[in-house]
C-alpha cells in the first residue's frame, strides 16, 4: 500500500493543519519554563527592590543610626546612645510642635474628605453638565508643586499686597491679617492643603462610586428612596473601604505636611503654626543637629505607624462586625 498523506480519510491540506495542530500542543517536560518568562518578571522586581533600598531603606537605616551619634551634617559623628531621645522627651517645643500638628491633622482630614467626596459625587451625576472640563479643573491643583501652590496663594492672601484683601477693602471691608495673625494663618494653611489635596482623593472616589452596581441604585429608587438615602444607606456604605483609604492617606500626608506650609508662611506668625517636619528641618538645617533631629524623626515615624495600626484594626473590626 502507498503511503498518502491523509489522516483518517481526510484531505491532504486538513490532515497537514491536524499534524500541525497535534506538533503545537506537545507539552513541555515539567520544570521546563521559557527563560524569557522568568527573567521579565525578575528585572521588574529586581529594579524595585534596588529602588526601595535605595531611596527608603538605606536612608531610614542611616537617619535611626544618626539619631544615636551626635552628628552635625560634617565631619565624623560620635555614637551618644539615648541622649537624643532623653533630651527630645523633656523637650516642651517638641511637644507644642506635636500637639499642633495633630491639630491640623483632626481639622484637615474631614475637609480634605468632604471637599473630594461632594465633587466625586457631583461628577458622577446623570444630572451634571460639563463633567470632562470639571474634572480637569479640578485635578489642576494637584499638578501643582506645593511650593508653587504656596506662593502662589501667599500673593493672593498677602496683608499689604494680596488679591483677597484688596477685593476686601474695595467691597468696604477691612482687610484680614492672613498673615499676622496666627488663627487666620491656620486657616489659610487648611483651606491652601485641601485645595490642592482634593484631586487625587477625588478620584479614588469617582472610581468607587463608578464601580456601584447601578440595579442597587434603581431597585432603592423603585422602592421610593431619595437621593439622600440612596447616598447614605447604599453608596455610603459601599465606599468604605476607599473611604479608609482617603483617611488614611490624607492622615499621613497632613502629619508631613512641610513645602506648602514652608512656601507659604514658614510655620509663621513666628513658631505659631510650625508643624513638626518643619521642627525637624530648622533643627537639622538651621541648628545643625542632624542626631536630634533624625531622633525627632524617628519618633514621627513610629507615631505614624501606630496611626496607620490602629485605622487598620478600626477597619478590619468594622468589617467583622
Amino acid at each position: 500500500m502507498s503511503r498518502t498523506n491523509t489522516v483518517d480519510g481526510l484531505s491532504a491540506e486538513t490532515s497537514a493543519l491536524v499534524i500541525k495542530g497535534r506538533r503545537a500542543r506537545r507539552v513541555r517536560r515539567p520544570g521546563q519554563r521559557s527563560t524569557s518568562f522568568v527573567l521579565a518578571p525578575l528585572s521588574f522586581i529586581a529594579v524595585a527592590v534596588v529602588l526601595f533600598a535605595l531611596f527608603f531603606v538605606w536612608p531610614g537605616a542611616l537617619g535611626l543610626w544618626y539619631s544615636f551619634t551626635d552628628y552635625t551634617g560634617v565631619g565624623t559623628p560620635d555614637f551618644i546612645g539615648a541622649e537624643n531621645y532623653v533630651e527630645l522627651a523633656q523637650d516642651p517645643d517638641f511637644y507644642v510642635v506635636l500637639g499642633r500638628t495633630l491639630l491640623y491633622t483632626v481639622l484637615s482630614v474631614p475637609l480634605h474628605f468632604v471637599a473630594a467626596l461632594g465633587i466625586a459625587v457631583l461628577l458622577t451625576s446623570t444630572a451634571a453638565k460639563g463633567k470632562a472640563p470639571a474634572r480637569i479643573i479640578f485635578f489642576l491643583p494637584w499638578l501643582i508643586s506645593p511650593i508653587v501652590a504656596g506662593v502662589i496663594w501667599k500673593w493672593l492672601f498677602g496683608e499689604n499686597f494680596g488679591m483677597v484683601n484688596f477685593l476686601i477693602e474695595l467691597a468696604g471691608g477691612t482687610g484680614l491679617r492672613w498673615e499676622t495673625d496666627p488663627t487666620l494663618a491656620l486657616v489659610l494653611i487648611l483651606i491652601v492643603s485641601t485645595w490642592g489635596g482634593t484631586a487625587f482623593n477625588m478620584l479614588l472616589f469617582i472610581a468607587a462610586i463608578r464601580n456601584i452596581p447601578r440595579s442597587y441604585l434603581e431597585a432603592a429608587q423603585l422602592d421610593g428612596a431619595g437621593g439622600w438615602q440612596r447616598f447614605t444607606r447604599i453608596v455610603l456604605p459601599l465606599l468604605r473601604p476607599t473611604s479608609f483609604m482617603v483617611v488614611l492617606l490624607t492622615t499621613i500626608g497632613s502629619m508631613k505636611e512641610f513645602a506648602m506650609v514652608q512656601a507659604l508662611n514658614g510655620g509663621g506668625p513666628g513658631t505659631s503654626n510650625m508643624f513638626i517636619v518643619q521642627y525637624i528641618y530648622r533643627t537639622g538645617f538651621e541648628r545643625a543637629d542632624v542626631g536630634y533631629a533624625s531622633a525627632a524623626s524617628m519618633v514621627l515615624m513610629v507615631i505614624l505607624i501606630v496611626i496607620a495600626i490602629i485605622q487598620m484594626r478600626f477597619d478590619k473590626r468594622n468589617d467583622l462586625a
